[in-house]
């Protein structure tokens, strides 16, 4: 037997191989995502991301149980639909991720999301306790983004934080993301990200971006929930040193800061454990 990985890092990876810049095959996809389930880093990967226009192509073998994170691709009179073909399927719901793309009226999109959860609920076709994910898009911590955050957080929804992507506008600065997880926590509001992540330190891609490193976002969580100024969750996000900031990460409450930070979809799972290890955060292989 396995033994189990240290509760900071299980589940913290959400498998999203489909997604660029990893684009694999759907069926190849899961087929990796089922026998990765026999490895001895299972315990990292949480949900398998996939987009609701997936979900007609997606067949599991009879008696497996694969939970899925369905992103909608289109507006919020989307949501029933995907969470009505998993109840009539073998297909396990551990989420529902929809970003929100009415810039003019951002608190407004927020609830028109909330009523049509409320409606996919009443009728049965949502379970109360699958969560919700709103992506509010890269515009700065502005009045319209932050009352949005507060319908995502009277919903008791989680929120979703977009760290990279295809440009360099995808990748907000060090500073934004440290105010996006204040607004977070201000609102104790739990949250997940996605892109850009596949490693755990800050640095420059190949790409030419600036990437954050996921241990850098956790450690900066910790550290704005106990309380930190603004520029030292800054400076924390912004650390390129790995052993440092391992050693750093070795003596602060991670896995605490996992109730805030719960995870992030990434289309490798190789390369975050692969970091983990190198930095001497964990010994499982």
């Amino acid at each position: 037997m396995t033994p189990p990985l240290e509760a900071t890092w299980a589940g913290l990876v959400d498998d999203a191989a489909i997604f660029p810049p990893g684009n694999a095959d759907l069926t190849d996809a899961v087929a990796a995502y089922v026998d990765r389930r026999a490895t001895a880093h299972a315990d990292l990967v949480g949900t398998f991301v996939l987009r609701d226009t997936d979900l007609p192509r997606v067949a599991v073998a009879a008696g497996v149980e694969l939970p899925f994170s369905v992103v909608v691709t289109g507006g919020a009179g989307q949501i029933a639909g995907p969470a009505r073909a998993c109840g009539r399927s073998d297909l396990t719901l551990a989420g529902i991720e929809i970003a929100l793309r009415d810039l003019d009226d951002l608190p407004g999109n927020a609830r028109r999301v909330a009523a049509a959860v409320d409606a996919a609920r009443a009728e049965g076709d949502l379970d109360e306790d699958v969560p919700v994910f709103v992506e509010l898009p890269h515009v700065g911590s502005t009045a319209s983004w932050l009352a949005a955050a507060d319908v995502v957080a009277e919903q008791e929804f989680r929120l979703k934080l977009r760290t990279g992507g295809l440009e360099a506008e995808a990748f907000p600065a060090a500073h934004a993301l440290a105010r996006w997880i204040d607004a977070a926590l201000d609102r104790e509001t739990s949250f997940k990200c996605t892109a850009g992540l596949h490693n755990a330190v800050r640095h420059t891609g190949e790409d030419g971006f600036e990437h954050h490193g996921f241990v850098n976002l956790l450690l900066a969580t910790r550290r704005a929930f106990d309380g930190a100024a603004i520029d030292e969750v800054v400076a924390t996000l912004e650390e390129r040193d790995g052993a440092r900031l391992a050693a750093d990460a070795l003596e602060a409450d991670l896995a605490g800061a996992r109730r805030w930070f719960t995870s992030f979809g990434s289309c490798s799972v190789s390369e975050p454990l692969d970091d983990l290890i190198t930095l001497g955060l964990t010994e499982q292989r």
